[in-house]
């Protein structure tokens, strides 16, 4: 089971994110940033997270923490 962190004040919401995680469960955020643009949010209810750092690794900024 893993656990994601983002670190808002890196995020730049670009969105790779959602598009690399394999179960979905980063999604947009209600929220916005200092540019008016809507963050990420790591949503994960169920338990679904395997930790496998896929959105991680994609993020050109690295605002994203995985922990298992």
């Amino acid at each position: 089971m893993g656990k994601v962190t983002i670190l808002n004040n890196r995020c730049k919401s670009c969105y790779i994110c959602l598009k690399s995680c394999p179960k979905g469960l980063i999604k947009k955020s209600s929220k916005t940033n200092r540019l008016g643009d809507y963050m990420v949010e790591f949503d994960d209810k169920n338990n679904e997270c395997v930790g496998c750092a896929i959105c991680a690794k994609r993020c050109p900024d690295m605002a994203i923490e995985v922990f298992k």
